[in-house]
Order: structure tokens, then sequence, then C-alpha cells
């Protein structure tokens, strides 16, 4: 979620650093002397269709479609931030929060209709713990190892911190409803209608945030004054016309909607043969490949000293995930047979509960260092190994329509999943022969 780099913009069309750069040739973009690293990762893109039409592997495939979204994801998100300028902070920023996640929606919505629900799930969950542990350790770490205490905005990052509370109560609900002996005798369809209306809610909380932060309190995310210009990425960059700026927007919609396809179609078999179950693909793999190119800008806002935007990044695509992106994806399984609930694992609830925990402890003092983003670093990668070893599941979630892989015999109820009971040998008390 870009929104606070379109508010500290200071709106207005894009203009001052266009002029001298409107004669730059419009594929300026795809020059990677300008030290975008981006932009060599772009080669992946030929590379993902070429062994996509030469039948090969599905690692192969895998691995070429994640290296080549992550280019694409990065050109979206300039053009939209490019295109934000132009349309001014209220248009802007509300074009922002409606692209800030496009990557990982499309990807999604790929795997949604791939019958791939625990991919889907999975990877909602990733997102949201990836932000706020991987993203805002990383930038914190960085950030930390260059200034030995950094500040940031604590109101604005508390506002964020506390929707996201609400978020983690939207996800509890459904897994707390999934325990009840009553509902699990009236069958899947009262969760499905719980999920429904749950979605809504979140959907209208997705809302008021965006008129609380780009209408109401916008001074709370937009701090420096209108006319102080304090461009935190150091330069607009090269003019982008209005024209261009569509132009890349749709074409790179349109290649990641190509690469997701290739690897949605992939993801199963790679994750086969490499022994990874499909929790841990939705939640590291394809969470961190959607998100990469954002990744990238806030850690090296923290590096600048810029911790508004880095912490602003972190929590602001989390909640956009958690509040915008899930909702999206249920209501939007209802075009297919079988629709998508809300009904979580008890292991990603708990992630994210956690996460969502540090995060509010994170925003209290306003303040941080390397230590604290070593921390959230250490907490992801607990939980990321957890998830690893999680005993595989190709498929769904219970109820969401995918293929899984046959159960254990025994099960015992559980929050999110059936949960595999462990019999352990009876053991007979001893007995002491008479002594003579």
């Amino acid at each position: 979620m870009r929104q606070a780099r379109v508010n500290q913009s200071g709106g207005g069309g894009g203009g001052g650093a266009g002029g001298a750069e409107a004669g730059s040739p419009w594929w300026d973009f795809l020059d990677p002397r300008g030290g975008n690293w981006l932009t060599i990762l772009l080669l992946a893109v030929p590379v993902a269709v070429g062994l996509r039409f030469a039948g090969a592997g599905p690692i192969w495939l895998f691995a070429a479609a994640c290296t080549a979204i992550i280019p694409l994801a990065g050109l979206m998100g300039k053009a939209t931030e490019k295109l934000a300028e132009r349309l001014g902070p209220g248009i802007g920023g509300l074009l922002n929060a409606t692209f800030g996640n496009a990557a990982e929606l499309i990807i999604a919505m790929f795997a949604l209709f791939n019958g791939l629900d625990a991919v889907v799930k999975a990877s909602i969950t990733g997102s949201i713990i990836g932000n706020i542990l991987l993203v805002m350790g990383a930038s914190l770490l960085a950030g930390g190892l260059r200034f030995e205490v950094q500040r940031f905005n604590r109101t604005a990052a508390g506002v964020g911190a506390t929707m996201l509370v609400l978020a983690a109560i939207g996800m509890l609900i459904p897994a707390m409803f999934h325990a009840l002996p009553e509902v699990a005798a009236a069958g899947p369809l009262l969760e499905h209608e719980l999920s429904v209306g749950v979605s809504i809610v979140l959907l209208l909380t997705y809302g008021a945030h965006l008129v609380f932060s780009l209408r109401t309190h916008k001074s709370l995310f937009n701090p420096e004054p209108s006319g102080a210009s304090p461009q935190p990425e150091g330069d607009h960059g090269p003019y982008w016309s209005t024209t261009k700026s569509v132009a890349v927007l749709v074409g790179a919609t349109l290649f990641i909607a190509w690469m997701s396809e290739i690897l949605v179609g992939a993801v199963e078999g790679a994750s086969h043969t490499l022994g990874m179950n499909a929790v841990f693909v939705g939640v590291i793999v394809v969470a961190i490949v959607g998100n990469a190119a954002e990744h990238s800008t806030a850690i090296l806002m923290a590096m600048k000293n810029h911790m508004d935007l880095a912490v602003g990044i972190a929590i602001g695509s989390s909640l956009q995930i958690a509040l915008f992106v899930a909702p999206v994806l249920v209501l939007a399984s209802y075009l297919r047979a079988e629709p998508m609930d809300l009904l979580f694992t008890e292991l990603e609830v708990l992630a994210v509960l956690v996460s969502v925990a540090i995060a509010r402890m994170v925003a209290e003092d306003g303040e941080s260092n390397w230590l604290e983003g070593l921390m959230l670093l250490m907490v992801y990668a607990l939980l990321a190994l957890v998830f690893f070893f999680l005993p595989g599941r190709t498929g769904s979630h219970p109820h969401g329509g995918g293929p899984e892989e046959a159960p254990p015999a025994a099960f015992a109820p559980s929050f999110g999943v059936p949960r595999p009971v462990v019999e352990l040998p009876r053991l007979e008390p001893p007995t002491f022969a008479a002594h003579a």
C-alpha cells in the first residue's frame, strides 16, 4: 500500500521534475544504467514464456515465473505512482491504495480459480506476517545499522497497528465459529455465510480507513507542510506522461497475469518435487515474490532514515491484504462452483496474532534500532521453519474445493483443519512378584 508515498509528493501532476526530462525516450525505465536492478530481472519474462512453450519441468517454470513477477510488480508500482502524481493526492492516493497489492491479488485469483485454496489462504497469511516481520524487520535492521536510533510517527503507526488487530479478529472469528459443535453438525453452509458477512465488514473497514488516511486525518500520514516537498526517494525520476503511465500499468498487469498463470500451473508439481507443502509455498514463496519490489523500497527508505515511509509501507501493505484482498477473494470465489471461506488453520491464525502483537509493540514508542529489526526477522524465521515442517497438504482447507492428500485415519477437531491424533501405546502398571 503506497498511499503514504503519494501523500508526501504534494499532489499535483508530477510537474517540477518533469520538464527537464520530457525529452527522454519512453522506454527509459528499462535502462539498467540507472541502477535499477529490477530491469535485469525482466529477462526472466521471455525465459518463462520460452520454457512454457518448450514444455519444461515444473521447477524451471516455477522459478522463472517467480523471478519474472518481481520486476513486473515493480513496474506496476512505478507506473501507479507516476500516474497518481499526475492525478493529485485524492484520486492518486485512492489509485495507489487500489493497486498497491495488485500483483498478489492477481496471483491469488489464478490460484483461486485453479482450486488451490490452501495456497490462496496461505499467501494471505504470508503477506500479512511477511510485511510485518520480514519487511519491517529488514527495514529496522538495515536502517539501525546506519543510525543508532531511528524515529517515526508513532500515531500513524499506532493507527495502522490497531487496524491490524481488527483484521486479526476477522481471521480468528471464523476459526472459533468452526470449532463449535453445532456448526460442525450444520455443515459448511453457515461457515460460508459467516465468511461473506466478515468480508463485507472488512471491506467497509478498509473504506473507512481510506477516508481517514486520505481525507479527514491525512496530516497524520503527511506531517510535513505542503510546500516542503521532502521527496524522500531522492527525486521523481524521469518524466512520465499519463499515456506512458497507463501503458506501462496495463502492460505490466497483463504480463503479471500471464506469469501468474504459469506459476500457478507449476506450483503443485514444483512443491512436490522440492518437498515443500502447499501452505509453505503460499506463506513464504508466493508472498515474498508478490511483495519483493515493495520490500526493497521499504528497506531503502529505512537506510535513508525515512522511517515513516518504511513503517508505513510494511503496515499499510498488511492492512490492504487483510482488509481488501482477502475479502475480495472470498466474494470472487462465488463465481466458481465451490466458494472459498475465511477459515484459516490455527497455525496461520496464531502467526498473524503474534505478528500483529509485535507490530503494536514496535509502534508504541515511535523509535527503533537494529536489535528490534533482528528480533522481528528471527520470529519470521521461526514461523517459516514451522510452516516448512508442516505435514504436506496439496489442495485446500476444509470446504475449499481443491484436492487434498489422504489424511491419517484418526482426527481430532481443531480451529481450522483436522489435526492428526497421535495414539500412544497403553502403559500397564508394573507388577511385582511376591517374595517367598
